[in-house]
């Protein structure tokens, strides 16, 4: 197959740039708060743009900063922030099937988060080849774009905002974890996903109640994963889009 180039393929990013606007919702205001609880652990807004361009990591940017405030080595936060992005190990076979090839991928590839995943798993079979790459890219500069905008807000601003509009503060915590469920639902039409997803869920909820709070998110991806590529389910009579299990 031919190398695609980005720049020849302009529906098919426009397509990308659209389709992940619902993202937005999720990202600006966990976005947000990130810059805000950065600032207030002793990160210039310089620092916070940095992490927010360069890391990228959503969760693993909470846990970087507050282990780093709290005086943590610094190999113990460099290891729990690639502990939680394991999870990528579980995206990236998910996802090679439906990639053409390309010199762009090792590029676009700091763009695979969490929603961009689970957007590019159901679109990227239903597209045709010559325009992936380019969709890719437009879905994931986008929510990147997003993130950077949201964090320098959250830095600059974050804390006139939530004294204005306290109901904000209380909000924000909350769309993440909301923008997770509206991704994670859908899977749930497969019996193979299912299991795996149930798993995750079961061993962070424990985790949660015992007091793992800190392991929990590494451990429930893990426990998930292991689950999807050891235990093999008959399929429901509604087809995997992403045409696994």
């Amino acid at each position: 197959m031919s190398d695609i180039g980005i720049s020849r393929r302009p529906q098919g990013w426009l397509m990308g740039v659209r389709e992940a606007v619902p993202l937005l919702g999720g990202y600006i205001p966990v976005a947000i708060s990130f810059g805000l609880i950065s600032t207030q652990a002793g990160f210039s807004t310089a620092e916070t743009m940095a992490i927010s361009t360069l890391i990228y990591a959503g969760a693993s940017q909470f846990l970087f900063v507050g282990m780093i405030a709290s005086g943590s080595p610094l190999w113990l936060t460099v290891a729990m922030t690639l502990l939680i992005n394991v999870r990528h190990v579980v995206y990236a076979p998910n996802l090679a099937p439906w990639l053409p090839r390309s010199r762009w991928w090792p590029w676009l590839m700091h763009g695979l988060t969490d929603q961009i995943f689970a957007l590019a798993h159901s679109r990227l079979p239903q597209l045709p080849e010559s325009q992936r790459v380019g969709w890719f890219f437009g879905a994931a500069l986008l929510a990147w774009l997003s993130w950077i905008a949201g964090s320098l807000l959250g830095a600059v601003a974050g804390e006139w905002l939530t004294s204005r509009w306290p109901l904000l503060g209380e909000v924000m915590p909350f769309a993440l974890p909301a923008l997770f469920v509206v991704l994670i639902v859908p899977r749930f039409t497969s019996r193979r996903w299912a299991a795996a997803l149930s798993t995750s869920v079961a061993v962070g909820l424990l985790c949660t109640l015992i007091g793992l709070t800190n392991i929990g998110i590494p451990l429930a991806a893990t426990c998930g994963a292991f689950c999807f590529y050891m235990v093999r389910l008959p399929e429901t009579t509604t087809p995997d889009r992403g045409g696994r299990a």
